[in-house]
C-alpha cells in the first residue's frame, strides 16, 4: 500500500464512523505519521508504506473514532495563527476564544506598557498570543494546575515570549502580585453533569452544578486586582451572559459591563470596564 491508498483508506474509515471533517482529518493524520507537510504528501503519494507504519496509523485513527480529540493525538492545535502544544492536562484552544484576543488588543492599544493577567492559562494560548502581539506588555499567566503551567511554559519558549510572561501557580487571581490593567479569564463554565465522558481535563471544564461557580469565585476575588480604568474579560457559555454580568456588577458596582457575541451570535464574552 502506498501513501495515496493509505489516505483513501483512512478517509473511508472516518466517513463510515460519521466523523466530522473526515477529509481534513484523514490528511492531518497521514501527514502526522509520515512527517510530511501538505505539499510533501502530494509529492510522495506513490511511496510505499511499511506494515509498522500502517499499524501506527491505524492505532491513531481508532483512537479518534473512539472519541479522543484529534488535537491530543497530534499533540498540537493552532490558535490565532500560532501553533500550541496540547495534551490531556490542558483544554484545547477554541476559535471562539480569539474574540477575547481581538478585544484585548484593542484595549491595550491605548496603553503604553499594559499589564495583563490570564487566569486559568492552560496551554498558555491567550497569554502567549497577547505577548506575541504586544511586545511591550507585562503578562501574568496563572493556573492551579502545575502540569498545565509546564505546557504553557514550553509554548512560551517555543514562540520566543518567555521573558514577557510570569507564570504563577495558584487559585484564580490570588497569586497576582499587583493590580493589572486587563484581566482575562477563560475559566470552566460547563455544568458538572455535562462533563462526563469528555477527554479534556475536568478541572478545565467543570464549573460546578450551574456551570458558574468558578467564575463567581473569581468575580468575588477581584478587589485590588484591577487598576482604575482597567478591564475584565470573561469567556462564558450559552445562556450565561445575564448571570455573569450580575456577578461582575455585584463585585464592582461602578463597572460598565457589556457582552460580545461570537460569529454564531452567541454571547461569548462578558467585558467589564472599572472606574
Amino acid at each position: 500500500m502506498n501513501l495515496k491508498e493509505a489516505l483513501a483508506q483512512v478517509r473511508a474509515r472516518l466517513v463510515d464512523a460519521a466523523v466530522e471533517e473526515a477529509e481534513l482529518k484523514s490528511e492531518l493524520l497521514v501527514r502526522h505519521v509520515s512527517g510530511l507537510d501538505a505539499a510533501g504528501l502530494f509529492l510522495a503519494f506513490e511511496r510505499d508504506i511499511s506494515a509498522a507504519w500502517s499499524a501506527h496509523l491505524e492505532t491513531l485513527v481508532s483512537r479518534h473514532i473512539q472519541g479522543e480529540p484529534l488535537a491530543y493525538i497530534l499533540g498540537r492545535r493552532e490558535f490565532y495563527g500560532l501553533e500550541f502544544e496540547v495534551n490531556p492536562f490542558v483544554l484545547i484552544p477554541r476559535p471562539e476564544t480569539e474574540h477575547i484576543i481581538e478585544k484585548v488588543l484593542q484595549l491595550a492599544g491605548n496603553l503604553n506598557t499594559p499589564s495583563i493577567a490570564d487566569i486559568g492559562t492552560g496551554s498558555g494560548a491567550i497569554a502567549i498570543t497577547l505577548a506575541a502581539n504586544l511586545p511591550g506588555s507585562e503578562i501574568y499567566a496563572v493556573d492551579i494546575s502545575s502540569e498545565a503551567l509546564e505546557v504553557a511554559s514550553r509554548n512560551a519558549f517555543r514562540h520566543g515570549v518567555a521573558s514577557q510572561i510570569i507564570f504563577l501557580h495558584g487559585d484564580l487571581a490570588q497569586p497576582l502580585p499587583k493590580a493589572v490593567d486587563i484581566l482575562v479569564a477563560n475559566l470552566p463554565y460547563v455544568k458538572s453533569a455535562d462533563c462526563a465522558g469528555s477527554c479534556e481535563p475536568h478541572m478545565a471544564l467543570d464549573g460546578g452544578a450551574n456551570g458558574l461557580e468558578i467564575i463567581e469565585r473569581l468575580c468575588e476575588g477581584l478587589d485590588g486586582k484591577i487598576c482604575p480604568g482597567g478591564s475584565v474579560l470573561l469567556e462564558i457559555g450559552l445562556g450565561q451572559a445575564q448571570a455573569v454580568m450580575a456577578m461582575l456588577k455585584r463585585a464592582v458596582p461602578s463597572a460598565h459591563i457589556e457582552t460580545m457575541a461570537d460569529l454564531a451570535g452567541i454571547e461569548r464574552v462578558v467585558w467589564g470596564k472599572f472606574f
